[in-house]
């Protein structure tokens, strides 16, 4: 009776409800937002991981201007199902470059965290001009102009200049060589390959969209949608969660 009598003051005080309310948003806000200001404490560093070329940095523009994030997540949760479907499960990691994060609640077609290296250049191409010529079954919308439009680069460095001022570690010598790089990565003969591949190893270097006559945005996509999930080497954890 006693509780109940308590719970009865706030009914009749409104005014003691509403104060109440606010001190337990309050603390359920704090819980939340405190740790986002220790970042680099909370993150664990992950070998491997790197801030996007200047052509995966322009196909991210892409993928999050066409809302791509609408239908697919880049987030494996840590449970069996998922982990089984599309490997590792995420790292915070892998997102830390994100600006916006591209993890997503709601899926209509598959995650796409690790889906780099799984298909073709040749299947992407097909996807995005077609999607149903490879999976049949698909409600994905075709955007073939992906293909026809040409790539607007001339200001990729500034786009690594806003994501060195917010935190991402560009070099100033990145950011003065951004257009250069953005060729180099499409073509192996380039004069800029070795440098290129200094400033962003691991980098994949070749002809994306299948038309080296031009740069179009489906080069910058599919260049993005290959590095997906390839930057870490899962198999180091594997062997140290299977020792445990």
């Amino acid at each position: 009776m006693k509780l109940l009598d308590k719970h009865a003051f706030f009914e009749k005080n409104s005014i003691f409800l509403l104060i109440g309310i606010l001190i337990v948003i309050s603390i359920g806000g704090l819980v939340e937002i405190v740790p986002l200001f220790y970042l680099e404490n909370t993150i664990e560093k992950v070998e491997g991981m790197r801030p996007y070329t200047p052509l995966e940095l322009a196909g991210r523009n892409i993928y999050v201007r066409e809302g791509c994030y609408n239908c697919h997540s880049q987030m494996i949760r840590a449970t069996r199902d998922e982990v089984e479907r599309y490997g590792h499960y995420s790292l915070a990691a892998e997102s830390m470059y994100d600006h916006p994060f591209q993890w997503g609640s709601k899926r209509n077609g598959p995650d796409l965290a690790r889906v780099g290296n799984k298909y073709s250049d040749e299947w992407h191409r097909e996807h995005m001009i077609k999607p149903s010529s490879v999976v049949p079954e698909t409600i994905m919308p075709g955007y073939p102009f992906l293909a026809k439009a040409n790539l607007k680069y001339s200001q990729i460095d500034m786009d690594l200049k806003v994501n060195q001022m917010i935190g991402v570690p560009y070099s100033d010598e990145q950011v003065e060589n951004a257009i250069a790089d953005l060729k180099a990565q499409l073509d192996e003969d380039s004069d800029d390959y070795d440098a290129f591949i200094e400033r962003y190893p691991t980098a994949q270097v070749r002809d994306f969209d299948g038309n080296p006559a031009k740069i179009s945005e489906l080069d910058a996509l599919i260049a993005y949608l290959q590095m997906l999930g390839t930057l870490v080497d899962f198999s180091l954890y594997n062997e140290s969660e299977n020792n445990r």
